[in-house]
C-alpha cells in the first residue's frame, strides 16, 4: 500500500501544510508546461482548504480546476460542486482561474459519459493534483459502496474516464472520474477530520474488499503514493 498518512491534532496546521503541498505542485507545473490542472472534490470538508488555497500567491491565469465528481444539477443548484468551487475557491487570488465543469444541460448523467469523458481528455489533462474527499460509507468521489457501475469504475483498464453513477443512499445523479482517471494525477491527496472517518480509514486499510469501501481501491493500489492528511 502506498500512502502516506500526516497527523494534525489542529485543523489549521493541517489547512496550511496541505495548501502549500498543493501550491507547490502546481508552480512546479506551471513552470514545466506553462499550465496545470487541480481536480477538487465537493462536500463540506473542503470548504475551509478551499477558503485557504485561494490566498495562495500562484499565477491562478494559468491553473485550470475541475471536479473529482459532479452531482447531476444545474450550476445555480445549492447541491452543485461546481457552485461550492465558484463559491469558496475562485476567489480572491484565485478569481482569474480557469473552471472546467462536468454538467451538461439537456443530457441525463448516463447520456453524457462520452462528452464527459472528452471534456476532461481535452480540457484537463494531465492532471496535476487530485485533491479527494472520503464519506463514513467509504466512497470516495461519487464511488459509492455496491453500486452497479462500480466495476466500471474501478477497472483501471477500463479507457473511460467518467463514469455515471445513480447513489442508492444519496440524493441526485452523478458524474466520477473513474478510478484510472483518479489515480493519473501526479499527485494525489485524500483529505479528512474527525474521528468517523479516521476509523473508515483504518478499516479501509485492514480489508481488500473495495465494493465494501471503495476508497480501498484507491489505498491500496501499488502505482501511485497518495498523501492522506488527517486531523
Amino acid at each position: 500500500m502506498m500512502n502516506n498518512l500526516h497527523t494534525y491534532v489542529h485543523q489549521e496546521d493541517l489547512l496550511d501544510e496541505l495548501c502549500a503541498s498543493i501550491a507547490v505542485d502546481l508552480e512546479e507545473a506551471i513552470r514545466i508546461r506553462g499550465s496545470a490542472v487541480l481536480m477538487v472534490s465537493g462536500g463540506s470538508t473542503p470548504k475551509k482548504l478551499f477558503e485557504r488555497l485561494r490566498q495562495s500567491p500562484l499565477d491562478w491565469e494559468k491553473v485550470r480546476i475541475g471536479l473529482c465528481d459532479e452531482r447531476w444539477v444545474d450550476a445555480n443548484h445549492p447541491d452543485s460542486n461546481e457552485k461550492l468551487v465558484r463559491d469558496f475557491l475562485m476567489q480572491d487570488q484565485a478569481v482569474n482561474a480557469q473552471f472546467v465543469g462536468l454538467y451538461c444541460e439537456d443530457m441525463s448523467a448516463n447520456e453524457a459519459e462520452v462528452v464527459c469523458s472528452q471534456r476532461v481528455k481535452r480540457d484537463l489533462w494531465p492532471i496535476d493534483v487530485s485533491v479527494l474527499g472520503m464519506g463514513e460509507d467509504g466512497h470516495t468521489a461519487s464511488l459509492f459502496p455496491h453500486n452497479p457501475k462500480l466495476f466500471d469504475a474501478l477497472d483501471t483498464h477500463n479507457e473511460t474516464l467518467c463514469v455515471a453513477i445513480t447513489p442508492s443512499v444519496a440524493p441526485h445523479e452523478r458524474m466520477s472520474l473513474t478510478l484510472r482517471a483518479l489515480l493519473s494525477a501526479e499527485h494525489l491527496y485524500l483529505h479528512i477530520e474527525g474521528e468517523k472517518k479516521r476509523k473508515v480509514y483504518e478499516e479501509a486499510l485492514s480489508g481488500d474488499d473495495v465494493l465494501e469501501l471503495p476508497i480501498r481501491a484507491v489505498l491500496h493500489q501499488e502505482n501511485k503514493m497518495i498523501e492522506v492528511y488527517y486531523a
